[in-house]
């Protein structure tokens, strides 16, 4: 499993484009991937043949983990009688005798018998194959939620069991639990007939804690393999930095007035419009060469701050999750490529055609939610950096402005808020105050006609 951006830990295999057998090239798509941060073909690292699948589709495993053997003609030739023996290895393996135990517990009220079937019973489950190919995660996954593996059907290639088909069984299981309601009473009055009537409680841990907040009509959702993940990564991110926030009024009139004056040659020339996020993501790069310390991340009890400015915008996935894709050395790229290249990487994004260069070596990252409308936005810190600064919604506003003479009067400007989440390890509230101050000045005073 290949390490697809600096945080990601782990991958699931969504699709195997070549079967056991099949001639592969060098760098011919061998398989897909999903994370957290992107969907993408890796390609096949070396030629041969494909001799063994190890992990099937729908299984997540970590970074590292061998995914597939590939051989060259002659080592292929010798490994395929070798595969055969495996079959029939597991003979042996259904034909343990404790499934006929359940037989003497009639004689005596033992319910926990059928309780322990779940343990052996995957290695003596429908198909002979199938115990081979119970991933680790998949395994852990049935023996944490004491799930036998028959009573989950595989949507994998060939019915494997993937993690998402025994997830299912879990969230079923909190939906309603009609079956095991009616399955724990019984044991339970049968070992304690005074509390037959209260037996309720019983099973509370699983069933009962999350029906008695839920009214009717209400379902569960459950997550996503990117949400999950996500959700995995935003938990860090808090638990690792000491976040503060810092936000800044901004004016951005100087550039309305650059929108306007060149906004249609540029739609005409580009083909899309000139928003306000080029211009931000350009002043703050440029503010960047003033304050450092915020392109850094933190290692250990320093500072590591980084050479380039690699630049990672915030991409909504229709409402299905967020990437992070990286403008790299955006300090080398003017407003007009500043603005392509967003566009680029957000088309992209959208189309799941990013790849592992894409989304890695961020040092910096902007989150976007100003077309939205937004007023105040409090974004999480991207790791391992120490900042990600949020644009909100801009809008006509009256504001205070200074003549040429002094004299003080209102006008109409575009203005918004630009906020800053910063790792409070890295720097202090005056050394960001300071960045967003910068942010603004060149926004409201840069000649950006010059850059398009």
């Amino acid at each position: 499993m290949p390490q697809l951006g600096e945080t990601v830990t782990e991958g699931t295999v969504t699709k195997w484009m070549k079967a056991v057998g099949d001639t592969v090239a060098r760098d011919e798509p061998l398989f897909e991937v999903s994370t957290d941060k992107v969907d993408s073909e890796v390609p096949s690292p070396a030629a041969g043949v494909l001799t063994e699948i190890l992990v099937p589709e729908g299984d997540t495993v970590e970074v590292g983990v061998v995914l597939a053997v590939i051989a060259d003609e002659a080592g292929a030739a010798s490994a395929a009688p070798a595969a055969a023996p495996e079959a029939p290895a597991t003979a042996p393996e259904p034909a343990p005798t404790p499934p006929p135990a359940p037989t003497p517990p009639p004689a005596a009220p033992a319910t926990p018998a059928p309780a322990q079937t779940p343990t052996p019973t995957p290695a003596a489950s429908s198909g002979a194959a199938e115990p081979l190919v119970l991933s680790p995660v998949v395994r852990k996954l049935l023996s944490e939620n004491s799930i036998n593996a028959n009573e989950v059907t595989g949507t994998g290639v060939g019915g494997r069991i993937t993690r998402e088909d025994v997830l299912k069984v879990v969230d079923s299981r909190h939906v309603g639990a009609p079956s095991p309601a009616p399955s724990a009473p019984a044991p339970s009055s049968a070992l304690a007939p005074a509390a037959a009537p209260p037996s309720a409680p019983a099973p509370t841990a699983a069933s009962t804690a999350p029906t008695s907040f839920r009214s009717a009509g209400e379902q569960i959702v459950p997550f996503s393999n990117m949400r999950r993940r996500t959700a995995e990564h935003m938990v860090r991110s808090k638990s690792t930095s000491p976040h503060a926030f810092i936000a800044y009024e901004v004016d951005f009139e100087n550039v309305e007035r650059v929108r306007k004056a060149w906004g249609q040659k540029f739609k005409t020339e580009e083909g899309f419009s000139l928003t306000y996020l080029p211009f931000i993501a350009r002043a703050s790069v440029e503010a960047l060469r003033d304050f450092p310390l915020l392109n850094s991340s933190v290692v250990d009890d320093s500072l590591v701050v980084h050479a380039d400015v690699n630049l990672g915008i915030a991409v909504d996935l229709s409402h299905e999750g967020l990437i992070v894709p990286v403008i790299h050395r955006a300090d080398e790229v003017t407003l007009r490529g500043v603005a392509r290249r967003i566009r680029d990487l957000a088309d992209r994004a959208r189309n799941r055609q990013l790849n592992a260069d894409d989304i890695a070596g961020g040092t910096f990252s902007i989150t976007n939610d100003g077309p939205f409308g937004t007023y105040f936005t409090v974004p999480i810190i991207n790791q391992p950096q120490v900042a990600i600064l949020a644009t909100d919604g801009i809008a006509r506003r009256p504001v205070v402005v200074t003549q040429d003479d002094g004299s003080e009067s209102i006008a109409i400007h575009s203005t918004g808020i630009l906020g800053v989440s910063w790792d409070h390890r890295a720097v202090d509230g005056a050394y960001v105050s300071s960045f967003l101050a910068r942010i603004s000045e060149l926004l409201a005073g840069r000649d950006w006609s010059t850059e398009l």
